[in-house]
């Protein structure tokens, strides 16, 4: 088994964990690791936008908005504190390169779903690419950071509740150990445990079962939002979100008999029911999304992936409704962190969607989404940076725990990945019951 010395190992290439790397010392060497290919991440789907604190008048309102999606499940102080970091976040983001709309040479600011003013910046309908390449792009040119694709993270190395690092499958199946100091979880969400996702399908809730075999707290992990819609389709794989932000500019929802049924603005969740309410009384497995009224200029301008991606599917989105369907999208449960992304395990952080640091509560407002994983990322980074330390405990005693670690998984290797999946699901499941 191989040995690679690093300082800090992250686990995932989105947002979160990409945001978290730039913010880490260059002088620290950063190995970060990831299932697919860098590209591969749910940071990248994001189509709607990035909320963010227009001026201090908007606070209550960003504030109430984000405690009413939730259902007033949220924490607070983790509210507050994405709120107020949004411009400097925003603001770095534009210095990586990041090119929000704008209208008269000022960003321009959308609104979406559950939002009681427009307060989203955003790119075409592809806003997560946007900024999810621009800083993939700048982790690239890190001397100090090393980026293995096509990795896969199959548990972590810890003693008395103190992490060591992570152990790794590589593409030719061999393992190898990512030893640390600190560790970083950024593995995404839960999508490829369900059938009917807009998540990747490799993304199944790995780094939740792996805190659950090490005793790392979780939260409110039955806490998954479905997105009220995706584009219908009868092909198998990932399905295609048609984004609330359509919603957000006054695209309407129709039955079968040709009547809206529902506000397009409701909360996800509520929408959800409601849809889903309606295929059922029409007897269908969709509803229909007109988006017609927008207008082509509108639709051009603002949403050309969803008009070409539509396109390729037999629907101009300016003369035709659309069928759309919910789908699972967004997991708000996940590790319990702190305000600073730390876990209950020493030495190891999570951030991005696969931590819970109670912002979104029970359902996620839209477009929160971006904002938190990056401002808790950041965090995550600047802690470990202000308290860095080497492991204690001496080399060959890590090692040795390392050699431990893989014999164990040698004695599953073959269906861990399954295994993986079926404790998350039976965890989820137990949660849900138990509420």
């Amino acid at each position: 088994m191989d040995t690679i010395q690093a300082d800090i190992v992250i686990v995932g290439t989105g947002a979160s964990g990409l945001f978290a790397a730039l913010h880490l010392p260059e002088d620290k060497k950063i190995v970060m690791i990831t299932k697919d290919c860098a590209e591969h991440s749910d940071s990248f789907l994001a189509q709607g936008g990035i909320c963010v604190l227009r001026d201090e008048k908007d606070y209550d309102s960003f504030m109430e908005d984000t405690l009413k999606a939730g259902h007033y499940e949220n924490r607070r102080e983790s509210v507050d504190i994405m709120i107020r970091s949004s411009r400097e976040v925003i603001d770095e983001l534009i210095g990586y390169g990041v090119d929000f709309a704008k209208k008269n040479g000022e960003l321009d600011y959308t609104r979406e779903g559950c939002h009681s003013k427009p307060r989203i910046l955003f790119h075409e309908d592809i806003t997560g690419q946007e900024i999810t390449s621009r800083l993939l792009l700048e982790v690239r040119k890190r001397k100090n950071i090393k980026l293995l694709e096509y990795t896969t993270m199959i548990d972590i190395v810890e003693k008395e509740n103190c992490c060591y690092g992570v152990m790794a499958s590589g593409k030719d199946g061999e393992v190898c150990f990512l030893k640390a100091p600190y560790t970083i979880l950024a593995t995404g969400g839960i999508g490829g445990l369900y059938t009917h996702s807009t998540n990747y399908p490799h993304l199944t809730g790995d780094a939740l079962a792996i805190a659950l075999k090490h005793g790392v707290q979780l939260e409110n992990i039955d806490y998954i939002q479905i997105h009220p819609t995706t584009l219908y389709s009868k092909k198998p794989g990932r399905r295609f979100l048609i984004s609330e932000s359509v919603r957000g500019e006054g695209a309407k929802l129709y039955g079968a008999d040709g009547k809206r049924f529902a506000d397009e603005v409701l909360p996800r969740d509520l929408l959800t029911e409601e849809i889903k309410k309606q295929m059922e009384k029409d007897q269908k497995p969709y509803v229909w999304l007109d988006m017609t009224m927008l207008g082509n200029d509108e639709i051009q301008a603002h949403f050309p992936h969803i008009y070409e991606r539509c396109l390729e599917e037999g629907y101009d989105v300016t003369k035709d409704w659309i069928p759309v369907v919910p789908a699972q999208h967004y997991f708000m449960g996940g590790i319990h962190v702190d305000k600073n992304s730390k876990t209950t395990m020493e030495r190891l952080y999570a951030a991005g969607e696969t931590s819970c640091n109670g912002v979104h509560g029970a359902n996620r407002l839209a477009s929160n989404s971006l904002l938190e994983s990056l401002v808790f990322a950041k965090r995550a980074a600047q802690e470990i940076a202000a308290t860095f330390t080497e492991e204690d405990g001496e080399d060959c005693e890590v090692d040795c725990l390392a050699e431990e670690t893989l014999r164990e998984l040698e004695k599953d290797r073959t269906d861990l990945s399954h295994i993986y999946k079926m404790q998350v699901l039976e965890e989820i499941e137990k949660e849900r019951k138990a509420r």
